[in-house]
């Protein structure tokens, strides 16, 4: 995710083309996102697997832990299986077959066994989620978009207000860059979004402000988390795979953390069978 600047200053000729890629890279990735979420079923199952899978190696890479070869396959093959059967809705196959990677993942793992464990889970908690919010009809596709317009928006109300407000620094230690003034404008545009869904009749406007102030706060700390683990292996990008945005990682962080948490709280109100329709309907 973007990093917050710490105060205003003049956009330099690097700025503006960092700008200009990560303006293109938004219009090609968001709609492509957007139309494979409203097509659902397998076209969103496959997305979701490969990103998984991509989210995994991308922090074996930053853990120092892409070389080893057999943890790298098996947690893959395991993420892409259990992406097969989540959209063919067998969930307690997916569950398993998850665990197993997970040992496989665990046995595997030479001195770094805990961080690749950590990304192992990371990435399966993002593709079961991911698939779960989107699984009931019509209301998780409402739920999925909602999710992700509140992390973009939370996203690029940051990066404008930290660039142009600046002010105090929200976690230097962690991530320089950013400070309280993004940290609330991403915050203000996710409100601004739950209240634009509400005054269009979909959903209550408390409950989506409620929902909008909890995910854009998971978001944020989801951003936080990755630049940590970034932070303590020395890595600046997870990769460079997306132009102006780094990797996988840098750009899915918070909606990873959104994305699992609406998850964990649509099960509770509904149930695994129903947790689009759980987010969006109180």
């Amino acid at each position: 995710m973007t990093e917050h600047e710490a105060a205003p200053a003049a956009v330099t000729g690097k700025d503006s083309h960092n700008l200009l890629l990560r303006i293109v890279a938004a219009l090609v990735l968001a709609p492509l996102a957007i139309a494979t979420a409203y097509a659902g079923g397998w076209l969103w199952a496959g997305l979701v697997t490969l990103t998984s899978v991509g989210l995994y190696l991308e922090w074996l890479m930053v853990v120092n832990a892409a070389r080893e070869i057999r943890v790298a396959a098996s947690g893959s093959v395991a993420l892409a299986i259990a992406g097969w059967y989540l959209a063919e809705d067998h969930l307690q196959v997916v569950l398993a077959v998850l665990a197993l990677g997970l040992v496989a993942v665990a046995l595997l793992s030479g001195e770094r066994r805990r961080w690749t464990t950590a990304g192992f889970l990371y990435a399966a908690a993002a593709e079961i989620a991911s698939i779960l919010v989107r699984r009931d009809e019509p209301d998780g596709l409402i739920a999925l978009i909602f999710v992700l317009l509140v992390v973009w928006g939370t996203d690029i109300g940051g990066y404008f207000a930290g660039r142009g407000i600046g002010g105090p620094k929200l976690w230097p230690r962690v991530s320089p860059k950013k400070t309280w003034a993004g940290a609330i404008g991403g915050f203000a545009v996710s409100l601004a979004i739950a209240f634009g869904f509400a005054a269009f009749g979909v959903g209550q406007a408390l409950p989506l402000l409620v929902l909008a102030a909890v995910l854009s706060t998971a978001s944020q700390l989801g951003d936080l988390l990755e630049s940590a683990v970034k932070r303590r292996f020395g890595v600046k990008d997870s990769s460079h795979i997306i132009p102006g945005h780094g990797g996988l990682m840098d750009r899915l962080d918070g909606y990873v953390a959104a994305i699992v948490l609406a998850a964990v709280l649509g099960i509770l109100r509904g149930g695994m069978d129903g947790v689009g329709r759980a987010l969006m309907v109180w």
